[in-house]
């Protein structure tokens, strides 16, 4: 047992770095390839490779929506083409360490949703360190109220990475009323809409100008960066994070996804990027919000077990 659950927390980790390192990754394959074209392969090429795999896995059979297309397909598009599409625009306008943070905070936003949704409120604790974690982000994307006017930019590319967090929220959530479907059969059944989504908006955008299809040495230059976000972005992260997931269930879970902004800043820190101060602190301010919220809700989930 003890084996089985250091296992799940070392692969729930592996996601959590690997999704980390993807924002600046991503951010700079973007300076030669548009966002919503890297997405569309980045899906693609994950696509192609799980669809096979799930088909001899599970069958065709599996493949049938049985009554639940418009769910699904819904989900598939806000989860697996809007959100990305957004989360991935944004980041190329305000930069890859906000975008990590702002993702870290997805956990309070389906807090936050379920609170609209279920008229179920959140303990006032996790009220406190919600408040508290998006001050943080605030001091993350003004840089402590030095850079307002300079940074527009930034403040409007956050929002973007906000709302295709909710996006995310909304798959998060719809997963829940898909009883007895795998997380391979949820997976490629909400990619496959989610990918035509995507396909369906470049089209559109390119056919009206505002939008220019890369040519062939734009992706030959980025073949490592798009390799990296589909094999290790999608595919090995989500493969690492169910089956981490799993092992040390949604709690301890989530607690290691609090990292992910560690592993963003890290890796760009590396490569020689200079911080200001006052975005480390907010840095540290949403980390230390998220993680302390999620001991609380670990031991009140401790305390609920010992009662029963």
């Amino acid at each position: 047992m003890k084996h089985s659950f250091a296992a799940g927390l070392v692969t729930c980790l592996l996601a959590v770095i690997l999704w980390g390192v993807q924002f600046p990754i991503a951010k700079d394959a973007f300076a030669v390839v548009d966002p919503f074209h890297v997405t569309l392969v980045r899906y693609l090429i994950a696509l192609s490779l799980l669809l096979p795999f799930f088909i001899w896995r599970e069958g065709l059979a599996s493949l049938r929506y049985e009554g639940k297309s418009w769910l699904v397909c819904s989900m598939g598009a806000m989860g697996m083409s809007i959100s990305p599409l957004m989360v991935f625009y944004g980041i190329s306008i305000a930069g890859a360490e906000h975008g990590a943070v702002i993702v870290a905070l997805q956990p309070s936003m389906m807090a936050l949703t379920q609170w609209v949704i279920s008229r179920k409120r959140p303990a006032g604790f996790t009220l406190i360190c919600i408040g508290v974690a998006f001050l943080g982000v605030v001091m993350v994307v003004t840089r402590g109220g030095a850079g307002i006017r300079e940074s527009a930019d930034a403040i409007w590319g956050s929002v973007l990475i906000l709302a295709g967090g909710l996006c995310w929220v909304y798959y998060t959530l719809g997963t829940e009323r898909l009883k007895g479907w795998s997380v391979w059969r949820i997976t490629v059944l909400t990619m496959l809409p989610g990918t035509a989504t995507t396909l369906l908006f470049i089209l559109t955008v390119t056919s009206t100008g505002l939008l220019a299809s890369p040519g062939v040495e734009d992706y030959r230059a980025v073949a490592g960066e798009l390799l990296f976000l589909a094999l290790f972005g999608v595919l090995f992260g989500m493969l690492a994070w169910n089956f981490g997931t799993r092992r040390i269930g949604p709690l301890n879970s989530m607690l290691v996804t609090n990292l992910m902004p560690v592993a963003t800043f890290a890796w760009r820190a590396a490569h020689g990027h200079q911080f200001a101060q006052a975005e480390l602190m907010g840095a540290a301010i949403v980390l230390a919000a998220l993680i302390a919220n999620n001991v609380y809700l670990r031991i009140q989930h401790l305390r609920t077990r010992a009662a029963a």
